[in-house]
Parts: C-alpha cells; sequence; structure tokens
C-alpha cells in the first residue's frame, strides 16, 4: 500500500510539473491546440494495443496508470534529463547544432526508451499477477508510450502553432500542418513501436524459467527499443530521401511484424484458454457450451448483451467478470505447465481464489454463455426441455471428482465447494448453490 501510495503521488507530482511546463514551452494558446490535436490517435492507439490481449485483459486501472506513467513521469524525466544534456555538450562543443544533432541521436532514445521501460518494470515487480506473457508486455508497453508520445505531441504541436502565430503562415503552408501529418498521421505508432520491443522481451523472460533469458532479454529488447528510435531520430540527417528510406524499409515492415506478431499472440491465448478449461469442464466447473464460449471474443461479447438485455449492467459486470476470470485461470495453468516448480507454491491458491468466483457467478454468467456459444454456433443445441411447475429446471451440481493437476507439476484441481448462491440467482433450496437454465435453451434471468 506505502509503494502504491508513492507511485500515485509520483505520478500526481509529475503531471502538475510537467503540465506547467508543456504550457510554459508552448504558450496557453498553443498549448490547447496541441493538446486538441494530439488527443487525436489516443484511443485508437490504445484499442490496438489492448487487442491482443483481449483473451484475458488487463484491469484498466493498471493500463490507465502505464499511460499516465508515460505522459507525466516519463515524459518529465525526458525533458529535463534531453534538455541537461543538451546544455552540456552545447557548452562543451564549439558547434551547438552539434549539441542538438547528438542529443537526438545519442541522449533522447537513451533516457525516453529507459524512462518508458521504468513502468513495464514497476508492474512486472509489483503486480506480478498482471504480468503474464508477450500479451501483457505489449498492452503495458503500448500504454506507456501511446501516454508518452501524447505529451511530446502537445509540445512539438503547440511550439509549431506558435511559430505560425508569429509568422502569420497560413492553414496549409504552416508548420502546425506538417508537424500533425508527420507525428499524427504518418507515424502515430512510432514510440509504440519501440517501447514494444522492450515489452516483448520482458514478456517473453517472465515466461522462462533460465535465468540468463529473464535477464538477457529485457535488456535486448530494450536495446532494439533504442537503437530504432535512434534511427528514426537519425533519419533527418541521412540526406533528403533519409526520412522516407527510414519509413519505408524500417518503421512499416517492422509495424507490419508487429500486427503479425499480435495476431499471433491473440489466437494463441484464446486456444490456451479452450485448452486448459476443458479440464476444469470436465471436472464439472464450466457447462460444456461455456468452453467454446469463452474461448471466442464475439461470443464473450454476445453473452454481455444478453446479460445486460435481461439483468442490466449488473448482469453483464458479472459475465465480464466471469470471462476474466476463466482466462486468467486457463493462463495460469498454461503458465504452471510452462514455467514448472517456480510457480507451483503459487498455484493452489490463486486457482482456488479464481475457481470460487467463477462458481459464485456460474448461475449468472453460465446461462449468458451458453446461450451465447449456440448463437454463434459454436455449440450444437440440446434438446428443449419441459418446463417444471416452476418454470425453472434446475441442474445438478458438478460431481467431486479430482482432477490430475499440469504436467511437470503434480497440483490436484480443487473440487467444486458448496458456496452461497450470485445474488439474484434463483434457488431451488437454501442447503445448496444450483445453477438454472431457461427452459429452451438457457438464457439470463
Amino acid at each position: 500500500m506505502c509503494v502504491l501510495v508513492a507511485l500515485l503521488s509520483c505520478l500526481a507530482l509529475s503531471g502538475v510539473a510537467i503540465l506547467e511546463l508543456v504550457r510554459e514551452q508552448t504558450g496557453t494558446a498553443g498549448f490547447f491546440v496541441g493538446l486538441g490535436l494530439a488527443l487525436l490517435p489516443v484511443a485508437p492507439l490504445m484499442a490496438a494495443f489492448r487487442w491482443p490481449g483481449r483473451a484475458a485483459p488487463l484491469p484498466w486501472s493498471r493500463l490507465l496508470f502505464c499511460a499516465g506513467w508515460g505522459a507525466c513521469t516519463a515524459a518529465l524525466i525526458a525533458i529535463v534529463a534531453n534538455n541537461f544534456a543538451t546544455e552540456w555538450i552545447a557548452s562543451a562543443a564549439a558547434d551547438p547544432s552539434a549539441a542538438d544533432r547528438l542529443g537526438s541521436v545519442a541522449i533522447a532514445p537513451v533516457v525516453e526508451e529507459s524512462a518508458k521501460a521504468a513502468a513495464l518494470l514497476l508492474v512486472f515487480t509489483f503486480r506480478r499477477r498482471h504480468f503474464t506473457g508477450p500479451a501483457d508486455g505489449l498492452a503495458i508497453a503500448g500504454f506507456t508510450a501511446t501516454g508518452f508520445a501524447f505529451t511530446e505531441n502537445i509540445l512539438y504541436l503547440g511550439n509549431a502553432f506558435g511559430e505560425d502565430l508569429d509568422s502569420g503562415t497560413s492553414v496549409l503552408d504552416s508548420m502546425t500542418a506538417a508537424t500533425f501529418f508527420v507525428r499524427i498521421m504518418l507515424s502515430p505508432f512510432a514510440h509504440p513501436l519501440f517501447t514494444a520491443l522492450t515489452g516483448l522481451g520482458l514478456g517473453v523472460a517472465a515466461r522462462s524459467t533460465r535465468r540468463p533469458v529473464r535477464i538477457g532479454l529485457p535488456l535486448l529488447g530494450l536495446a532494439l527499443a533504442m537503437g530504432a528510435h535512434a534511427l528514426w531520430n537519425s533519419s533527418s540527417e541521412l540526406g533528403a530521401y533519409g526520412f522516407y528510406a527510414v519509413y519505408g524499409c524500417v518503421m512499416v515492415p517492422a509495424f507490419v511484424a508487429l500486427v503479425w506478431l499480435a495476431v499471433r499472440i491473440r489466437r494463441g491465448q484464446l486456444r490456451t484458454v479452450a485448452r486448459e478449461l476443458r479440464v476444469y469442464a470436465a471436472a464439472g466447473w464450466l457447462g460444456p457450451a461455456e468452453v467454446p464460449a469463452l474461448a471466442s471474443v464475439p461470443a464473450r461479447s454476445l453473452a454481455r448483451a444478453l446479460a445486460r438485455r435481461t439483468g442490466g449492467r449488473p448482469a453483464a459486470r458479472v459475465v465480464a467478470g466471469y470471462t476474466a476470470d476463466a482466462a486468467a485461470l486457463a493462463l495460469l495453468r498454461e503458465e504452471v505447465r510452462t514455467c514448472g516448480p517456480r510457480l507451483a507454491v503459487d498455484f493452489p491458491v490463486r486457482e482456488r481464489e479464481l475457481l470460487e468466483r467463477m462458481w459464485r457467478d456460474r448461475a449468472a454468467a453460465g446461462p449468458a454463455l451458453a446461450r451465447a456459444a449456440v448463437m454463434e454456433e459454436l455449440y450444437a443445441a440440446p434438446p428443449r426441455v419441459p418446463a417444471t411447475a416452476a418454470g425453472w429446471l434446475p441442474v445438478q451440481e458438478p460431481p467431486r471428482v479430482p482432477v490430475q493437476g499440469p504436467a511437470p507439476v503434480s497440483v490436484p484441481v480443487p473440487v467444486p465447494r458448496r458456496s452461497g448462491p450470485c445474488p439474484g440467482a434463483r434457488t431451488a433450496g437454501p442447503a445448496s448453490l444450483r445453477r438454472y437454465v431457461l427452459p429452451g435453451g438457457g438464457g439470463v434471468r
């Protein structure tokens, strides 16, 4: 708790400082113009970097903290350190312009990528549970770099607007339009692409048990991020067509490769969810139609819509929490199988915690997911069953069948325990928790 308070205090103070610093450099009018233009790519970038990890989404609080770190703390560190280093080099060198070039190519990439990587390291250190692989590394890196680019774009666009005001340039020939085209339209993914290399290195290292890999891969990712950033900053110094050469031969292929990798990561996570949850379905924790629905993002969205239609937003939140817990359970089990004894101590506790939450919410979420699986043609609907006198058909609790844990760690999966029903769920008797489905194929009441 003390660490969290310290981090939030640091974030708030740096936010106030960077706000005043940027406003002082751009002027009030330039600040608001830059702020409005810099906001345009933020939402699309955040949605793009959250997309690969939708199978097991990170909490929004964690992602927004990383975006705030990039926009406030990392940006403040970069501005102060870059200015200090450039002024020191200028005072030591005879050519001030050489100091600017050296600062842009050699100093800025190291300082900025290190400041952004600090957010990834903080999440990895203090919220290890939310850093389980490359998808989490991509999401955290993308949000951090998007926040950093947002503040940097305010600075560049605000300064360009101030120059245009002083010179009286028309809109089409203005520095503001040129800066907007290059930074917002042509290369909004530049900073996220650099930091994504660090996130991928740390994400892959999180799944390894070998110490050299766990240390070397994050450092390699950070070094590649710094190198790509330095190459991008030096493109304007490589001749008249240097920018276009670097953009077309390096940035675009790297962006395409990142998109391809994100698609592979997302598909891999969904396959993991389907494979690992079958074990719990065999033990009775899940219904047979829930597994294909939980392994399909469209089916999850449909289940939330069905729940919202019949039970309002509280029911939709229950379904969302249930799907998130199920995905986290599947990835946890797969991580134990991959990483071995390193996580064997924590696995039973974390597994039981997730299973108990799912068991509590299953009465409300299970029918919606089953119905979504049928509607998405992921599961054949069972034959219609006549309704009982009360209009409900109770389903027996899962059998108490022990299931062997993931190899090579022999950890038995806990059998379902009786617990209280989800708030609002109907019960057939006070002594047991029962799941109910609507006659004719399920639904949520």
